[in-house]
């Protein structure tokens, strides 16, 4: 350390190629002014920090949820059970949880988030403008980059009283994000993207997770960022390419709730940006180690990509290049990890070591700025 510039060396996994290369980095008041390269002798691997692109963090309140006994969408691969607005599980327990819980649960998932790694997420937050207003609540003093997307509360109102409440939220986050096109009103839907647009906010939203009925209600609507795209086609993935729109998978939520595995090799065969998010809190945790490790060993997709999509791809979604990868002048979010733990010890390279088994105990320290 000299003076407010601190020195950290070992295995780097440098650059927007994710090289990995023995030196050092500077970190000056957040922001990384060298990356050299030197003999270290050091064990301990720096990496860029991970960026959760899909949460729903409201669902901190209940991560428990009885799996195939009571709300059968599991066995019965009967997902809106469990998550479709209005009546879905979680919408149910959302609506009987009060203000300040919500506030209490989203923050340690948040403060978990940091303790694994992630430095940067985007939220689909449920529960309009008091919804958005409790997660920027539980934000409040702490170092993650976020991507609030909100939507309304009561989409089954009269179509004016629901613009009304989408000009509030957006007043108050970053974006809408809405659950799908089957979900609402196509033409309402479609007065909200404009909305969304002419408020120079971003508009994502939920496609082609139960089946690929919505797909193409979603293009139609032109959205900045499409989530699952788990039953597309390669007609579908080759609309979506065309269109330029990023996808972002969430590989463990699918998995568990039947709607089946997304085409990800396709994704980017095609030429898709993809990232990745741990989607609904009450059915995974928000650790993307674990993530990273399911994608890469069920995934015929190569640990590198893998890395990437949880990472740098992420943070180009997120509208922010200079966070997912470690260069000069790029912020310093980054994890350093204990290369000789006993779970590390013995790997040959450190991006297949860290993608397919490291683990957040393997952590020594994070810097986020």
């Amino acid at each position: 350390m000299y003076g407010t510039e601190q020195v950290i060396s070992g295995t780097i996994i440098a650059g927007p190629e994710l090289e990995p290369i023995e030196g050092y980095i500077c970190v000056n008041k957040g922001i990384i002014t060298e990356v050299g390269e030197e003999r270290t002798y050091s064990s301990n691997i720096i990496a860029p920090c991970f960026v959760n692109a899909h949460t729903h963090l409201g669902d901190s309140v209940f991560k428990d949820p009885p799996l195939g006994k009571i709300s059968g969408f599991r066995n019965q691969r009967d997902l809106d059970s469990l998550v479709k607005p209005p009546d879905g599980l979680k919408h149910k327990i959302l609506r009987e949880t009060s203000y300040k819980t919500l506030i209490e649960c989203m923050r340690s998932s948040l403060l978990d988030m940091i303790e694994t790694g992630t430095c940067a997420f985007a939220d689909f937050r449920e529960g309009g403008v008091l919804g958005v207003a409790a997660l920027n609540k539980a934000l409040e003093g702490l170092k993650l980059y976020s991507m609030v997307l909100g939507r309304p509360a009561e989409p089954e109102l009269p179509p004016q009283a629901v613009l009304d409440e989408v000009r509030r939220i957006l007043l108050r986050c970053n974006g809408l994000g809405m659950s799908g096109t089957n979900d609402l009103d196509l033409e309402l839907l479609e007065e909200i993207a404009t909305c969304t647009r002419h408020s120079k906010k971003l508009f994502a939203v939920h496609a082609g997770e139960k089946d690929r009925s919505d797909i193409e209600k979603a293009l139609s609507l032109e959205p900045d960022l499409l989530i699952h795209l788990t039953n597309a086609t390669k007609r579908d993935l080759e609309s979506v390419a065309d269109a330029g729109i990023p996808i972002v998978v969430c590989p463990r939520s699918n998995f568990i709730t039947g709607a089946g595995m997304a085409p990800i090799a396709e994704m980017l065969e095609a030429g898709i940006k993809v990232a990745a998010g741990t989607d609904n809190v009450m059915l995974n945790s928000v650790n993307m180690f674990s993530e990273m490790e399911f994608m890469s060993k069920i995934f015929s997709i190569e640990d590198r990509q893998v890395f990437k999509i949880c990472t740098l791809n992420g943070s180009f979604i997120m509208g922010s290049d200079s966070t997912g990868s470690i260069k000069k002048g790029n912020k310093a979010n980054v994890m350093i990890l204990n290369g000789s733990s006993n779970n590390l010890t013995g790997i040959k390279n450190p991006i297949s070591g860290i993608t397919r088994r490291a683990r957040p105990d393997d952590i020594l320290s994070v810097l986020h700025s």
